[in-house]
């Protein structure tokens, strides 16, 4: 039987990349799932993969810092596959580049934390009280290893950002668990993603390459595989937990 049979599974962020690489492995897990993003183009390629392989999808396009465009997105989820088992956070960006702190705008920093720790938020916000109804649901945000390992080079705003996910994430597993919610984090390091492969020089990538204890960079795999396991029956015993996929490069 597959591992999310019979589950129904929204990933936020799901147009390429890591929320891409989730919901393809959910789908084919079994899970009904819906995809989410702001580009209709981009999720119409990732749900015509995922019904080519004989899944079940809906595409769904809000902006995550609105919450009534969350709750509009919840309300035609329910309505065409039912209410949410599984709830990935993947949604979230970094708009501003590394730097020192004094460097940072405002307006650069009010993007940051929007688009990663706002939008989980408001997600939690609306699609959490009927989890409780039901006594049952499974959240897994998406941290970063910026928030796990700083650094003098780090993107700061992205990495404060992410390391509120973190917070919120255990707070989360604190308040929901008595209603059988658990809510667990993968926090990913560098990850190949297309737009990676493109963006990284060929020396930097070695030189990644050699940062890590296991030497080579994580896959899209790496990461759904860890979200899989978390959002499964069989971690039911597990809440509240950071997952670091970082080829041992974040030891804490």
């Amino acid at each position: 039987m597959n591992t999310l049979q019979n589950r129904v599974a929204l990933v936020t962020g799901s147009s390429r990349g890591i929320g891409a690489g989730i919901a393809e492995l959910f789908a084919a897990e079994g899970a009904r799932v819906v995809l989410h993003g702001r580009d209709a183009d981009a999720l119409e390629s990732v749900r015509a993969k995922i019904a080519a392989a004989g899944g079940e999808v809906l595409a769904l396009t809000a902006d995550l810092t609105r919450f009534d465009e969350i709750e509009a997105l919840r309300t035609r989820t329910e309505a065409e596959f039912g209410p949410v088992d599984v709830l990935v956070t993947n949604a979230g960006g970094n708009p501003v580049r590394p730097g020192p702190i004094e460097e940072i705008s405002e307006e650069g920093w009010h993007a940051s934390i929007d688009a990663n720790l706002t939008s989980t938020f408001l997600t939690v916000k609306s699609f959490l009280p009927g989890m409780k109804e039901r006594g049952y649901g499974s959240i897994v945000t998406l941290s970063s290893a910026a928030a796990r390992r700083p650094t003098p080079q780090s993107p700061f705003a992205y990495a404060a950002a992410k390391a509120g996910v973190e917070l919120l994430t255990k707070g989360l597993a604190a308040q929901a668990g008595p209603h059988g919610i658990r809510v667990n984090c993968v926090a990913p390091e560098t990850i190949m993603t297309e737009r990676n492969e493109r963006q990284i020089p060929a020396e930097i990538q070695r030189a990644l390459v050699q940062s890590h204890p296991i030497r080579r960079l994580g896959t899209l795999e790496d990461v759904a595989q860890a979200a899989l396991f978390l959002a499964a029956d069989s971690a039911s015993w597990i809440s509240g937990v950071v997952i670091d996929v970082a080829g041992g490069s974040v030891l804490v």
